[in-house]
């Protein structure tokens, strides 16, 4: 992207598993300073979770290491399974990731030979839903039950070790075979476009970029500002609370994106600070 927008100032918002597909949003200029704003925003998955066995990286990329098989596993213990994974629940993430460890990323001590056991963290599962299932032979001749579900979560969620928690919760063993984000927090998969439609439109007419206010406005609330406001912004000065503790976009009455806002209180006076400021004065 850095070649076909010729610029050095791309960046992107988390990067997906090497096997998954789907959405991945990059900021370009100025509105890599967004960014921070859209990792932190909710998510949306189509996966395939493989009942029956446990693989050693919980996707289908790792060697398989029990086969306990899923012959016999009803729908109504499948779905009965997925509640205890949904809602605000707590996730040991999955040893071969990106998290450190005595600074050093788990992924790398466990393909090391490393035992690794990661402490479990807090995330919000606010859509577990089984969409179809289909029995299957792997290609060991084990009996699987391949489940395509659909998730719906907060930032920091594994897909794989949700996964791998429902295949423990049935006795089987469970991995990803398959992972698509369709969604990352007002980021669609169908406003998307793959590598070879932008590079076409890169020697063609040029790539058109989602204007910073569409963007912000796609990750949190937007305020609209009137022109003194506007130029109090531009200069880092505060001006009248938004009322809420998220970040909140300042759009001037032009449409341009002038701030990002975050209300604070100073003594005992609540102001909107700009925590951003993204138009020229």
């Amino acid at each position: 992207m850095r070649r076909l927008l010729r610029t050095r100032k791309v960046g992107h918002a988390g990067t997906l598993d090497p096997m998954a597909t789907g959405v991945l949003v990059l900021g370009v200029g100025r509105s890599t300073r967004l960014l921070t704003y859209v990792v932190g925003a909710d998510k949306t998955y189509l996966a395939t979770i493989r009942l029956g066995q446990d693989t050693v990286t919980d996707d289908a990329e790792g060697d398989v290491t029990t086969s306990a098989g899923a012959a016999g596993v009803e729908d109504a213990a499948v779905l009965s399974a997925v509640v205890p994974l949904t809602g605000e629940i707590l996730q040991v993430p999955s040893a071969v990731s990106a998290i450190k460890v005595d600074g050093k990323r788990s992924y790398a001590r466990v393909r090391a030979g490393e035992e690794v056991a990661l402490a479990s963290r807090p995330v919000t599962v606010s859509e577990l839903v089984v969409l179809d299932r289909r029995t299957a032979v792997s290609d060991d001749g084990t009996a699987v039950l391949d489940v395509d579900v659909r998730v719906t979560c907060s930032s920091g969620t594994y897909i794989r070790a949700i996964a791998r928690d429902l295949g423990a919760a049935l006795g089987t063993g469970g991995h990803l075979t398959a992972l698509r984000r369709t969604r990352v927090g007002g980021f669609d998969v169908d406003g998307a476009a793959d590598l070879d439609t932008l590079a076409a439109a890169g020697e063609g007419d040029g790539i058109v970029l989602l204007p910073p206010a569409a963007a912000a406005a796609a990750v949190m609330t937007v305020r609209e500002v009137d022109a003194a406001e506007t130029a109090s912004l531009g200069y880092g000065q505060r001006i009248a609370p938004s009322g809420t503790e998220a970040p909140v976009a300042a759009v001037d009455p032009d449409g341009v994106l002038v701030a990002v806002l975050a209300d604070e209180t100073r003594d005992g006076v609540v102001r909107a600070r700009p925590v951003i400021v993204l138009a020229p004065r």
